[in-house]
C-alpha cells in the first residue's frame, strides 16, 4: 500500500529539522483545492512544474552556448536539472525540505528569455518604459498566469512557498508575502538554497562546457584561477595522470563537491548561530543563512571574473548571441506594428496587460530556434 499523504507529512515532523518549511504548514494555494491522497503539497507542485509547457520548452533555450552548437553543451533544461539535484544534496544534508527546494530549483528559469542573459537584457531594454523585464519576475509570471492547464484559474496555482521561491533577489515589494500579510525579511531556507545550488551549478558546469567546447585552456585556469589550480593539485595527487576528459570530470566533480560541503558547513553553523526555530522566524531573520564561507566566496569571484572575460564574452559566444538578439528586436518591432501575428494567447492579453507586455511574453516563452522560424516565417 502507498503511503499516505498524512504519513508523509507526518514523517517531515519526525525527521526534518525544525526551521525547515513542512508541507502540512504551507499556506496554501490561491484557489482552494483538496490534497491529494499520497502527495504532499510541494510534490505536487514539482510535478506540476515538470509537466509545464514552459518546463518544455527550457530544452531549447540557451545556457551560455546557442542551442544546437553541440551535442554535449549544456540547455538551460539541464542546468534546471542540475540545480534541482544539488538542491535536493544540501537540503538533505541540512534536514530541510528536500521537495519544496526541488520544486523551487525546477521552476527558477521557467521565465527565461532565449538566447540566455543577452535575451533578458535585450527584452528589458525593450520594455525599459513599460516595467522592464527580468527572468525571475517572469518565473513567477508564468506560474501565476500565463500556464493556461486549469479550467477555473490562470497559472499552476502552486503553493505560497514554491512562488515564494521565485522571488530569487528578495525584494519586499515583490514577495509574496505583502499580498498575504506576513511582513518577511528574507526567504525560506529552501529557496535559499535553490538560489545558491543555482551558482554552483553554473559557474561549475560553464566550466566544464567552456573546456569541452575548446574556449577555456585548462593551463591558463591554472594560472590564473586558484581554485583551479588547488583542486587540479589534489586530483593530481590522488590520481596521478589522468587522460584530459578524465580529469576535467574529476576536478569540476571536486569542486562541485567542495562547494557543496562549504555551504553545508557554512549555513549550519549560522542557522545555529542565528537561534531560528522554525520556518517564519528564517523568514523574519534579516539575511540569508545559506551562504558560502568569506574564503570561498572570494575564490568564486575570481573565477566569475575569469568565465566572463574569457567564456561568456568570448567571441565565439558572444557574436552569435549578439547577432540572435537582432532578431528579437526586429520581432519586437515587427509585433507592435502587426499585434495579428502574436501567438493566440498572449494577444489575448492585450488589453488587459497592454500590448507591449504581451509582446515580451510571447517572445521571453519562444526557444532559440522559434525566434529564428518566425523572424523566417515573417520575411523580416
Amino acid at each position: 500500500m502507498p503511503q499516505s499523504r498524512e504519513q508523509l507529512e507526518a514523517n517531515e515532523h519526525q525527521t526534518l529539522a525544525p526551521y525547515a518549511q513542512r508541507s502540512a504548514d504551507s499556506r496554501g494555494r490561491a484557489f482552494p483545492e483538496p490534497p491529494h491522497e499520497w502527495r504532499t503539497d510541494y510534490q505536487r507542485d514539482r510535478d506540476r512544474i515538470t509537466h509545464s509547457r514552459a518546463f518544455r520548452r527550457l530544452e531549447y533555450k540557451t545556457q551560455v552556448f546557442l542551442n544546437g552548437t553541440g551535442d554535449h553543451l549544456r540547455t538551460r533544461l539541464t542546468h534546471t536539472i542540475e540545480v534541482a539535484a544539488v538542491s535536493r544534496n544540501i537540503a538533505r544534508a541540512l534536514g530541510l525540505n528536500e521537495d519544496l527546494a526541488e520544486a523551487i530549483a525546477l521552476a527558477h528559469d521557467l521565465g527565461h528569455s532565449p538566447f540566455g542573459h543577452k535575451g533578458e537584457y535585450a527584452l528589458n531594454d525593450l520594455m525599459k518604459a513599460h516595467g522592464g523585464f527580468e527572468h525571475n519576475r517572469q518565473s513567477l509570471r508564468i506560474v501565476e498566469t500565463l500556464e493556461q492547464k486549469y479550467p477555473h484559474h490562470a497559472g499552476l496555482n502552486l503553493t505560497w512557498e514554491t512562488r515564494e521561491g521565485l522571488v530569487k533577489h528578495f525584494n519586499p515589494a515583490d514577495h509574496p508575502s505583502k499580498r498575504d500579510g506576513f511582513d518577511a525579511k528574507s526567504n525560506s531556507l529552501e529557496a535559499q538554497v535553490a538560489n545558491l545550488a543555482d551558482e554552483i551549478t553554473y559557474y561549475s558546469h560553464d566550466l566544464d562546457d567552456g573546456l569541452d567546447s575548446k574556449l577555456l585552456d585548462e593551463e591558463a585556469l591554472k594560472a590564473h584561477v586558484q581554485i583551479w589550480r588547488d583542486t587540479d593539485a589534489e586530483v593530481h595527487k590522488e590520481h596521478g595522470t589522468l587522460d584530459s576528459e578524465t580529469r576535467h570530470y574529476a576536478i569540476i566533480r571536486r569542486l562541485i563537491n567542495s562547494q557543496v560541503h562549504d555551504v553545508v558547513e557554512t549555513s549550519g553553523r549560522l542557522i545555529a548561530e542565528a537561534g531560528v526555530h522554525s520556518a517564519d522566524e528564517v523568514r523574519l531573520h534579516d539575511g540569508n543563512l545559506i551562504r558560502y564561507s568569506d574564503a570561498r566566496r572570494t575564490a568564486n569571484l575570481e573565477l566569475r571574473e575569469y568565465l566572463y572575460e574569457n567564456l561568456y564574452y568570448n567571441p565565439v559566444v558572444h557574436k552569435p548571441n549578439l547577432r540572435a538578439i537582432k532578431l528579437l528586436e526586429a520581432l519586437f518591432g515587427h509585433y507592435l506594428e502587426h499585434p495579428e501575428d502574436i501567438g493566440s494567447q498572449s494577444r489575448a492579453r492585450i488589453e488587459t496587460d497592454g500590448l507591449h507586455r504581451a509582446i515580451c511574453d510571447y517572445l521571453s516563452g519562444m526557444t532559440d530556434r522559434y525566434v529564428a522560424l518566425e523572424y523566417e516565417r515573417l520575411g523580416l
